[in-house]
């Protein structure tokens, strides 16, 4: 496999002659490989190299080493990729499949727990990081452009999201996460997991899909923060801005999708010199709610009303009428 796609607004090249690591990779994301093309932001190389011999590196934390502007991680994130890291005029990562025999068997066992920390290994955390060098972070939310509308639709994993964005049709430039200098958002690339869905079976039962009508960034005009309550009815209000912010910074703490990612982020950072140490969380949130108007979507036990419908009610005359 040698393919290139565009993560979190950077260019990934990936080669990979290992085939059953090119289906995952082309399963993690789907429709969005194109041929290789042109300068990419971020290298990424399978290779069948020993990386775990570092006599005479540099210990920066358990099972990181760093030596000459390189930094091998060891088993990054429990996944059973060793990675060999550079990050100078572009991100170059080398990664070898050499997992203990413990994690070996389980990622035998635990296929989908599998598939998501490789995905997360190789594709997803190198991007984020990379981004943050440039001010931006993570979000756990998805833009989606509904005819005028672009809301920003956050808060946390579970809620039913996914469902409401599918079911509005639209382009999507995400599902679960992006990244954000306060003002655009560029996605991150992986499927859809709905109830319903007829790809991979991953974990609280739901199967994988491709994101249709995806573009790679939006601007949004609005923020919408998504909860759940026992109510029987959803309901609509406007939301203050501080609020916002705080339910945006905790809804992306709180996603399994990047439970591993902080401590990758920072060990790099401390590795290399490069970037900061914590993505600028806080202040993207911030500056998200201050500039664009706030909103919360209480859904009810009987989500009556779609995606449109329920954004329709986002209006300044919802306030003053």
């Amino acid at each position: 496999m040698r393919a290139m796609l565009v993560q979190a607004g950077q260019r990934l090249a990936v080669d990979c002659p290992v085939r059953w690591l090119g289906e995952l990779l082309a399963e993690a994301c789907p429709g969005a490989w194109q041929p290789t093309a042109g300068q990419p932001d971020i290298e990424l190389t399978i290779s069948s190299a020993d990386l775990s011999t570092v006599d005479g590196w540099e210990p920066v934390t358990r099972g990181a080493f760093r030596r000459a502007g390189a930094v091998v991680l060891h088993n990054a994130c429990g996944s059973g990729f060793d990675l060999r890291v550079r990050a100078d005029d572009r991100l170059r990562v080398e990664a070898c499949w050499r997992p203990p025999r413990r994690d070996r068997l389980a990622s035998w066992v635990l296929r989908s727990r599998f598939h998501l920390l490789a995905r997360a290994v190789l594709v997803q955390y190198p991007a984020l990081w990379w981004a943050g060098r440039t001010g931006q972070a993570p979000v756990h939310a998805a833009a989606v452009a509904l005819g005028d509308a672009v809301p920003l639709l956050a808060g946390p994993g579970g809620i039913g999201r996914s469902t409401l964005l599918l079911g509005a049709g639209g382009q999507a430039c995400a599902d679960n996460l992006c990244v954000s200098d306060g003002r655009r958002v560029h996605g991150l690339v992986e499927p859809v997991r709905v109830e319903g869905g007829r790809g991979r079976r991953m974990p609280h039962g739901r199967r994988e899909l491709a994101l249709p009508a995806r573009v790679a960034s939006l601007e949004p005009d609005r923020v919408v923060l998504l909860r759940r309550d026992d109510r029987r009815y959803p309901v609509v209000r406007p939301l203050d801005p501080g609020r916002a912010a705080e339910m945006m910074v905790a809804g992306t703490y709180m996603a399994g999708e990047l439970r591993r990612y902080w401590a990758f982020a920072a060990t790099l950072a401390l590795a290399t010199g490069v970037g900061p140490a914590h993505p600028p969380l806080a202040a993207v949130a911030l500056s998200l709610a201050k500039r664009l108007p706030c909103w919360e979507i209480v859904l009810g036990e009987k989500p009556s009303l779609g995606l449109r419908e329920l954004l329709a009610e986002c209006t300044p005359a919802a306030v003053t009428g």
